[in-house]
């Protein structure tokens, strides 16, 4: 299949490189803009780009001069920044959870166990209750779920529903005797199946033993992943995003996406990761770039070194300070790990691995020390979360080009829980955006959606504050680690571009650079700094094109 895509693709770029170039010329004026740069930010008032979907120039009225009023459009004063970037997000995933149960939030084990039973009255026909979002963190008894609890409200068939980091599922007992988990199942290697005293499963199941699940779970077509990423597309140009950079997709998420960027589908640029080094990647075979004009590219690889913190999943040096016996889970054996890092490399895929805990990120490291030879490679590798880092490893970022891909939303969710999990010391190199800054490396920010909300305005203001959105704590938690403005506005623009080795195109609005725009109600840089998260989209440009009015709630082609 996708060798025959990859033919047309061959064909497609030879044709369009003899096509016309554009001369027409729009003209955005009185603004209050700003966009990211290499030398920091750069402010304009006027914003030209041609037919073709580039910038021409950016600056003052002095390019006003000569131009007729066709194509002059008056900006009535409005800020402008460059399209925001999510360098860690998972597209199909938020689709899904919109067509599913969403218990996101949801105060206690008996509000949940309502959803689920009132969900399932609704959805009589339904063959499984699927859905997402529970965390246990935030219920007054801050324990696993049971599949107990389940039972009393749906038992006929079954329900399967993701921890909100995804690394953790919770399932009843039509689940797990469909799955025929028994007490004599073992535990996968990097999974745990949680079991009561009499060493009978409980119902929850950590990373890879969620597996013995999800075999089970119906298979989705290719209609189902269409629905799906155009329901999220269009949620996320309206919050203000131009491109995500997709952790973790499967083949046939991959098929779709190309044919959407064949069939004019994708109103926002996708940056895709396979999910892992296995058959997803032979069968894509090698990287695929700048696709359906530059809104798709397929050219990195996810792997996994751990699992999450708060399901204890991530991986420690030491033990857990609130699980004594307990380390976590490596997914991999360090060789393993830098077999598939090595593979992946070689086939010129740039590799992004998530790592949590602080030895999944040592792992993470010293695999890309290994295959790397020490040094920076041109692919411009990156570790996904790194969310608790030995300090001494915090200094290795820059020194071998590693990005620090992370999400500032993660912190200010896992605030009430993280110390508790590694305490006041190891807590030190716990989302520690302002040492990997000083320390040189580069953080491209994300959201990690549908784990945390989508809206990259939420990210900005954590970043900057590091408060949850309740305000909370009053001064920041462990604030001397917050960015400023500028920094956290470049994360989620051209730092995330260049994680994804597309700076020369994306995430700042400069000469000969896409014109992917985005026009606020109200300006980044001097609102109070507790407005940063309520900051509404007016519209979202892509390439030129307008993809979201807010006034019209629709796209304007």
């Amino acid at each position: 299949m996708l060798n025959y895509l990859y033919k047309t693709i061959f064909y497609t770029a030879f044709l369009c490189a003899f096509c016309g170039a554009a001369t027409a010329e729009t003209v955005l004026h009185s603004v209050n803009g700003y966009t990211t740069s290499s030398d920091g930010i750069r402010q304009f008032s006027v914003l030209v780009f041609d037919d073709a979907g580039k910038v021409v120039a950016t600056g003052g009225d002095e390019l006003l001069a000569g131009k007729s009023g066709e194509g002059r459009v008056d900006g009535g004063g409005l800020t402008v920044l460059p399209g925001l970037i999510d360098a860690h997000a998972h597209v199909y995933g938020l689709g899904l959870l919109k067509s599913r149960l969403d218990i996101t939030g949801i105060r206690s084990v008996q509000d949940a166990a309502r959803r689920i039973g009132i969900y399932a009255k609704e959805h009589p026909h339904a063959l499984w209750i699927l859905g997402r979002g529970w965390n246990q963190v935030l219920w007054p008894v801050r324990e696993f779920p049971t599949a107990a609890h389940i039972d009393a409200v749906v038992s006929d068939r079954p329900v399967w529903l993701r921890r909100i980091d995804g690394h953790a599922g919770w399932a009843n007992s039509a689940a797990m005797e469909l799955a025929g988990i028994d007490n004599d199942t073992p535990d996968p290697v990097g999974g745990k199946i949680l079991r009561d005293d009499n060493g009978q499963a409980t119902g929850v199941f950590i990373d890879l033993a969620m597996d013995l699940i999800e075999r089970q779970l119906p298979k989705p077509e290719k209609s189902d992943y269409r629905q799906a990423l155009k329901s999220a597309v269009h949620a996320l140009v309206a919050e203000g995003m131009t491109s995500v950079h997709d952790a973790g997709i499967d083949l046939m998420n991959a098929e779709v996406y190309i044919s959407m960027a064949d069939n004019d589908e994708l109103d926002m640029r996708i940056y895709a990761m396979t999910g892992g080094a296995g058959e997803v990647l032979d069968a894509i075979g090698k990287p695929l770039h700048g696709y359906g004009n530059d809104r798709l590219e397929i050219a990195a690889v996810k792997l996994y070194a751990d699992g999450a913190l708060g399901s204890r999943g991530a991986a420690m040096i030491e033990p857990y300070s609130d699980d004594a016996e307990n380390r976590g889970l490596a997914f991999w054996t360090q060789d393993e790990l830098n077999r598939m890092l090595a593979k992946a490399n070689d086939m010129g895929f740039q590799v992004g691995i998530h790592a949590i805990g602080d030895l999944g990120n040592r792992m993470a490291l010293d695999a890309f020390d290994k295959v790397q030879n020490g040094k920076p490679s041109e692919l411009r590798n990156r570790v996904e979360h790194a969310q608790i880092i030995a300090l001494d490893d915090i200094p290795r970022f820059a020194e071998l080009g590693v990005i620090a891909s992370m999400q500032p939303t993660h912190a200010t969710s896992d605030k009430n829980m993280a110390e508790d999990r590694i305490g006041p010391d190891r807590i030190l190199g716990g989302y520690a955006w302002r040492r990997l800054l000083d320390s040189g490396a580069v953080i491209a920010s994300g959201s990690d959606f549908p784990v945390e909300l989508s809206n990259p305005f939420h990210g900005l203001y954590a970043a900057v504050t590091r408060q949850g959105r309740d305000g909370e704590p009053k001064n920041g938690w462990y604030a001397d680690q917050a960015l400023t403005r500028a920094e956290a506005l470049h994360s989620f623009t051209l730092a995330a571009a260049y994680a994804a080795n597309q700076e020369d195109r994306l995430g700042s609005l400069e000469p000969g650079k896409w014109a992917d725009f985005i026009i606020i109600d109200r300006d980044y840089f001097t609102v109070p700094a507790s407005e940063i998260d309520d900051i509404q989209v007016l519209q979202t440009w892509v390439g030129g094109e307008k993809v979201y009015d807010a006034n019209m709630e629709t796209k304007d082609r």
